[in-house]
């Protein structure tokens, strides 16, 4: 889970990072001037995004009317594929120096990569490397801190201490978080050698949401910011619109076949609507997943045909076929159907399906052809 920054610096206030003080505003509420932090202000656009100042989503204002300018630009509008649905008002920060304090999850290794540049407030990519110092250390609170201290002994004499202590208390909160990353970027170092978080970046683990109930908690309040993981927390499988102009629904199961579908029908021209897990072992004989799911995909403005792909070992397709057959009655879907199916029950499968009127397939270019020819009806 990608953390908005008003998220993210929240949860790192709460550890005693410094942030600058501010308050979140959405598309549905009336600002309240009394309840805003004193000016000047820097309004920024929250979206799961970086190089946000590039797409002009962070703007300082030095007065209420510009603030109110700002809203009425952002909230709404579309940006990197993403609607802005809310913004961070905060306090503007004068910095002496801007870096960079970073830690990430290497998921080939397990070990947890250190990054610290005496260089902030751009991509880091985009920095000098003789100026980014890194170290891959191992996934321990205590080997991590001392990763710290050697990285910030080679960064300027004027920035050193601030990125040392600024280190040790973001390493805590990756492990408290059990993060896969935690960004400070630009961290704002002051002139009289204090620091403050000027930006925050938290990737979370998903399946990390059971043990963190803070984060549990953030999903449940704030569903609306995080769609995806708020349905996966509630219903138990993977369920991601990928693309809100997509104008094919897919009822799949396996992640990996999942993702090498969508790639398949990109790579031929075509518009998924969405990914999805649905994990047919926990069908257990009933629609409700079903239904619910096919229920989304019909929220889908440009979905015009559902591609039903299913490789099953252990599911018997007869038995999916005839839960699918009532869930789609249920969820009163329109479109038309296209199945790709594969594995135990093929039989039973399409006589189902053909009594339906849904036309089967076991080669997946039959079935993409299928799609692509109601497409173009």
């Amino acid at each position: 889970m990608y953390l908005l920054e008003h998220d993210a610096k929240e949860l790192l206030a709460a550890r005693g990072i410094p942030v600058p003080d501010g308050r979140l505003v959405s598309r549905d509420e009336t600002i309240d001037r009394r309840a805003l932090p004193p000016g000047p202000w820097v309004v920024k656009g929250q979206i799961a995004a970086g190089g946000r100042e590039k797409v002009e989503l962070v703007r300082r204002a030095e007065t209420l009317l510009e603030v109110t300018d700002h809203l009425t630009a952002m909230l709404g509008a579309t940006v990197k594929g993403r609607t802005v649905e809310a913004v961070r008002i905060e306090q503007q920060v004068k910095a002496a120096r801007e870096i960079y304090v970073g830690f990430l999850l290497d998921a080939g290794s397990g070990a947890v990569r250190a990054i610290l540049s005496a260089s902030g407030g751009m991509e880091i990519e985009q920095v000098p490397h003789d100026q980014i110092h890194t170290e891959l250390v191992s996934p321990d609170v205590q080997a991590l801190s001392a990763c710290v201290d050697r990285l910030a002994a080679k960064l300027p004499p004027e920035v050193s201490a601030a990125a040392r202590e600024a280190g040790h208390k973001l390493a805590r909160a990756f492990f408290e978080l059990e993060a896969m990353l935690v960004e400070v970027n630009p961290l704002f170092v002051l002139g009289n050698g204090r620091w403050i978080a000027g930006d925050a970046r938290i990737v979370t683990d998903d399946n990390a949401l059971p043990r963190q109930k803070e984060l549990e908690a953030l999903v449940r309040t704030r569903a609306a910011a995080y769609p995806d993981v708020a349905r996966k927390h509630v219903h138990g499988f993977d369920y991601v619109e990928v693309d809100a102009d997509g104008e094919i629904g897919l009822l799949t199961t396996g992640a990996g076949l999942s993702m090498m579908l969508i790639d398949e029908l990109r790579a031929v021209g075509l518009k998924p609507f969405n990914f999805l897990d649905i994990r047919t072992g926990g069908l257990r004989g009933e629609t409700r997943r079903l239904t619910q799911v096919l229920q989304w995909i019909g929220h889908g403005k440009k979905v015009r045909v559902l591609l039903v792909n299913i490789f099953a070992g252990i599911t018997d397709l007869g038995e999916f076929s005839q839960l699918l057959v009532k869930a789609l009655g249920a969820a009163q879907l329109k479109t038309p159907v296209v199945a790709r199916l594969v594995g135990n029950g093929l039989p039973v499968a399409r006589e189902v399906l053909a009594a339906a009127s849904i036309s089967l397939h076991v080669d997946l270019d039959d079935a993409l052809a299928a799609v692509r020819e109601h497409l173009e009806k």
